[in-house]
């Protein structure tokens, strides 16, 4: 077979499997140009097999078009050759069965072949990434993913950094990751990583509850659903993806956190017996539910806390996991903030109880309880530092970004909190994922009465104008969509960079409102009143190439050097002089609301005033001395 031609997009699975299989079809859907390894052609046979049935059955749901089926299986080929296979791959993919020695001696064996600046990842739920890691010629270009199953198709992605591996590696395996279009978490290198350290005990502590005879298997399946909001329940869920996971992920975790993670005897003989549980022969017992959610919560949110208190996990990723990866309706911390510290912390002591020191209790949980406070604190944007430039990130990938009232209120005391720091010279607006915001809510606006809508737009206004107002120069980056309420935030920046391939618009008229956030009344002043409404009765979005045609884009970035653009133009910016740009600023925006001749005495003024500033005498005699100046914002 002759070797596919070198790409920069060539991505390597090794194992065609279930999951191996998966993952080359959702590196196939990206665009990627796929290269799949097994030991044997019969093996490869069905691994293409199984890509096949998946592409079949999205067809037959009307998610896929038969030329778009045969255009992914055209970026996928098939060799038993592993040189072959990884051959200038940049991101080779181990996918071989769960097992240690087995994937030590794989990667023993890619070492030779994989070039020298590729990334390698081990595809793994269980296995520790810095034991693999010790296998691989630089471990610092080694990390985990672990897709979660069906991989074609689940969107969550944990990446596991073990000790060795270095940040840019999990910078490029979550770039990696959106453009599969999963929603990438962060996570460290610990037993059940986050999301099966809290799910593969809740399998097991059902089957304790049933041992000890506290309630009927159809009581504990049906309070399985209800508390978390899922479409299975425990029993279910193991006859569905195998008892015998359930139970060696179960006896893992006991190895590595001790006897409050052992498995109970009835999974044990459950698995031994090799049969599924029958737990619909048993009748639901309401008047024992009540005992049976109390036990889940304490034991899910108390491994819950936990795990971010050692820094596994944050709790918002925690959060995402249980509902993108599980698909439950809420995380274990929205369910603890459900029930209130005080209350959490009494359901994980009385969980607790049994086990002692083998099942520690949180600290913030009981410092957050001790003083009183209601929730724990979850977030919906992120901040991040990087010099002078701040970053506000928008932080809701699983829906894209779309804005609710929290996080619009979040943005504005964001945007507040920063205005107060005089060494941020410049922010920039974007989302934590290559996304801006799709718009807002609607699952949250479609309960609203007349005067909550009301209020829901008048604090959108409120955080636009928060924004507007900043007292330093605002940049929104868009990327993906800036759809509705998330065009409007964009338009209250300073001004807009667009990543190619974006798409912005205020379709609020295709779902029976209009823009209320203000977008309307900036985008006129930006482009005219004939433009915006076309934008706005037609509701249709144009790109980001129309955008900056029409106006109000500043400019289109290549989107795979986005973030780095915005953060080199905002360098620039917070490199000049601060109280000028600041000044400046506030004479461009206050001058469009006055006469000519009000806002000529406002610009004439202000750069009058700037000659007694220090920042002034600096910069001139910088430039007078042929040297770069160093502005203090004095």
């Amino acid at each position: 077979m002759s070797s596919p031609s070198p790409s920069p997009n060539a991505v390597a699975v090794i194992g065609a499997g279930n999951m191996g299989s998966g993952i080359a079809q959702a590196c196939a859907q990206a665009g990627y140009s796929v290269r799949v390894r097994d030991v044997d052609q019969p093996m490869l046979d069905r691994g293409r097999g199984l890509i096949e049935k998946m592409l079949q059955g999205a067809i037959d749901r009307k998610k896929m078009t038969p030329a778009a089926r045969d255009a992914v299986l055209g970026r996928i080929s098939f060799t038993t050759d592993l040189d072959e296979a990884v051959r200038d791959a940049h991101l080779v993919i181990e996918a071989v069965f769960e097992e240690l020695a087995v994937k030590r001696t794989l990667l023993r064996d890619l070492a030779p072949h994989v070039r020298p600046d590729a990334i390698v990842a081990t595809n793994t739920s269980s296995l520790s990434v810095t034991q693999l890691a010790t296998e691989c010629a630089d471990p610092a270009r080694f990390a985990g993913l672990h897709f979660f199953y069906p991989a074609a198709v689940n969107k969550l992605l944990e990446i596991i950094s073990g000790e060795a591996t270095a940040p840019a590696t999990i910078a490029r395996l979550e770039a990696f990751g959106y453009r599969l279009r999963k929603i990438p978490i962060r996570v460290a290198d610990r037993a059940g990583f986050a999301v099966n350290r809290f799910f593969v005990p809740y399998l097991n502590e059902a089957t304790r509850l049933a041992e000890e005879g506290l309630a009927s298997l159809a009581t504990i399946e049906e309070v399985g659903r209800e508390v978390y909001g899922a479409t299975l329940g425990p029993f279910e869920l193991m006859n569905v993806t195998g008892i015998p996971i359930a139970f060696h992920a179960q006896t893992s975790l006991a190895e590595a956190f001790g006897p409050a993670y052992a498995p109970s005897r009835l999974l044990e003989a459950q698995f031994r017996a090799g049969r599924p549980w029958a737990w619909k022969e048993t009748k639901v017992e309401p008047e024992r539910k009540a005992a049976v959610r109390d036990r889940l919560l304490g034991l899910t949110i108390g491994i819950a806390t936990r795990l971010v208190e050692e820094g596994v996990a944050t709790p918002e990723a925690t959060d995402r996991g249980a509902t993108v990866g599980l698909r439950r309706s809420w995380g274990p911390f929205a369910q603890l903030n459900q029930v209130g510290v005080v209350r959490a912390l009494e359901l994980v002591r009385a969980y607790a109880r049994p086990y002692g020191d083998a099942f520690p209790i949180s600290h913030e949980l009981e410092a957050l309880a001790g003083r009183g406070e209601p929730r724990w604190p979850l977030h919906l944007t992120i901040v991040e530092r990087r010099g002078p430039v701040a970053w506000v990130l928008l932080d809701r990938p699983e829906v894209l970004n779309s804005l609710n009232s929290d996080l619009l209120r979040e943005v504005r005391d964001r945007f507040v909190a920063l205005a107060a720091e005089s060494d941020v010279r410049v922010v920039v607006l974007a989302g934590s994922s290559p996304v801006f915001a799709a718009g807002a809510d609607i699952a949250e606006m479609e309960k609203k009465s007349v005067a909550e809508g009301l209020a829901f737009g008048f604090v959108g206004q409120e955080t636009a104008r928060t924004i507007e107002r900043f007292p330093r120069p605002v940049i929104a980056l868009v990327e993906g969509y800036a759809l509705g309420g998330g065009l409007e935030l964009a338009l209250a920046a300073d001004f807009l960079l667009a990543a190619e391939g974006a798409q912005l618009g205020l379709p609020e008229v295709t779902v029976g409102i209009h823009p209320g956030m203000g977008g309307a009344t900036r985008l006129t002043r930006l482009i005219g009143r004939a433009k915006t409404k076309m934008l706005a009765f037609t509701g249709a979005p144009v790109s980001a190439t129309e955008a900056a045609r029409l106006g109000f884009v500043t400019k289109v970035v290549p989107a795979e050097s986005a973030r780095e653009a915005a953060q080199s133009l905002a360098e620039t910016i917070a490199s000049r002089a601060p109280l000028g740009v600041a000044w400046v600023k506030r004479v461009i925006d206050d001058g469009m609301d006055a006469s000519l001749d009000a806002a000529l005495y406002l610009e004439g003024e202000s750069a009058g005033h700037t000659f007694g500033t220090e920042d002034r005498l600096e910069g001139m005699r910088a430039f007078l001395e042929r040297r770069p100046p160093k502005f203090a914002g004095k």
